[in-house]
């Protein structure tokens, strides 16, 4: 037995740096951990002192533009598996985050999700590669975030959903960066406990579409809400940047180690 549906959410001016943050706790990523598991990619690489095989860029735009699991799996192993992630992870500041031997079921917070989209929008060669590829997500992928968006404007975008074996509920993530009112914004919704998909998207969205209203609408540091459930060196990757090049921070990625809806995504369930 559950008590509803769980939804948390959390929204960044990346010009300004303000913040705003409802709900809280731990969810299952599904999809969403993919951006992880390329940002990991892409570390393993630089580490290396080499760029991205011609096999990982394909992996790479499969796994980001479509969601393809298998190519998911392909790095996942690359990157180093569970404990892999987990380091690369901890280099960039991801402090609730934790990998699972099943990449789907990896457990983090909206929180976490903004501070990663942070760095993928900071500029640089290396970010640029990620959201080139989260520029094109197919369009039957691109609800959530990008509904928000501005008329004309792009929009990035990693969505995860997954319905749980044990519960039949679903999980419904969003994550990516859109231009709302002339802003651009890095937004992060997770939840779980949906009756359907087209039930978890409608929530996401709602949360989205009010995480960036109280972040435009904030006069002071966040505070973060009550938590909350809704009613039933090297550029490794020369990929140019196609928009969102008003995403930016001063932020990158960390120097290396030794200086009907689609069919469900996430790895397991």
């Amino acid at each position: 037995m559950t008590d509803g549906p769980r939804v948390s959410a959390a929204a960044l001016d990346l010009a300004s740096g303000e913040t705003y943050a409802s709900g809280g706790g731990e969810f299952v990523t599904a999809s969403v951990v993919k951006v992880d598991i390329l940002t990991g990619l892409l570390l393993t690489a630089r580490d290396a002192g080499r760029g991205l095989t011609a096999a990982e860029r394909a992996h790479a735009e499969a796994m980001i533009v479509r969601s393809d699991n298998d190519a998911a799996t392909a790095l996942w192993q690359v990157v180093g598996r569970a404990a892999g992630l987990d380091a690369a992870n901890a280099r960039l500041g991801l402090t609730r985050t934790v990998a699972d031997a099943r990449w789907g079921l990896t457990r983090t917070t909206a929180a976490d999700r903004v501070r990663l989209l942070r760095q993928v929008f900071a500029p640089g060669d290396v970010r640029a590669y990620v959201r080139e590829l989260m520029e094109r997500v197919v369009p039957e992928q691109a609800w959530g975030v990008p509904t928000l968006a501005d008329p004309g404007t792009r929009w990035a975008v990693k969505n995860g959903w997954l319905p749980r074996d044990a519960t039949g509920l679903w999980v419904v993530n969003s994550t990516g960066c859109v231009t709302v009112g002339g802003r651009v914004y890095a937004v992060a919704v997770l939840s779980d406990g949906h009756a359907s998909m087209a039930e978890g998207v409608a929530r996401v969205e709602e949360a989205a579409r009010d995480a960036v209203r109280r972040c435009r609408g904030a006069a002071a540091p966040t505070r973060a809400a009550p938590a909350a459930r809704m009613p039933a060196a090297r550029a490794v990757a020369a990929a140019p940047l196609r928009g969102a090049g008003n995403c930016a921070t001063s932020h990158g990625l960390p120097a290396p180690a030794h200086a009907a809806p689609p069919p469900p995504h996430g790895g397991a369930n």
